[in-house]
């Protein structure tokens, strides 16, 4: 009888440890991996930037749609903290955790603008 937990662990290390190896190959593969997590935040920090501009000023509305779109960014923290591996190459999960979560808030409030506005 197979344990939950080992049962996780198992699906934990089949989708991490190949990446891992496939990361720790080279330094160009390594860097390439920085490279596209900074990307990613770049990115995704000018989406949020860009939708939270066209809100226009605070009122009881984009009180609202700040609101939901911070909800949406913990929820995405909070799922990349269950996801993503804590033994070994956690800075770059730390990196991608965050660039996830502020392109969750962004996307957030690119659809609700569009909804409110279009």
């Amino acid at each position: 009888m197979v344990k939950t937990n080992d049962f996780f662990a198992n699906i934990h290390h089949a989708i991490f440890d190949p990446f891992r190896a496939w990361a720790e190959q080279s330094t160009g593969n390594w860097n390439i991996l920085i490279g596209i997590g900074f990307l990613l935040l770049m990115g995704s920090l000018i989406l949020l930037y860009v939708s939270y501009k066209k809100m226009g000023e605070s009122d009881e509305r984009t009180n609202q749609l700040s609101l939901k779109s911070c909800y949406w960014m913990l929820l995405a923290i909070i799922l990349c903290d269950i996801i993503f591996p804590k033994e070994y190459m956690w800075t770059i999960f730390f990196l991608f955790k965050y660039s996830l979560a502020f392109l969750a808030g962004g996307i957030c409030l690119t659809v609700q603008y569009k909804r409110d506005f279009a």
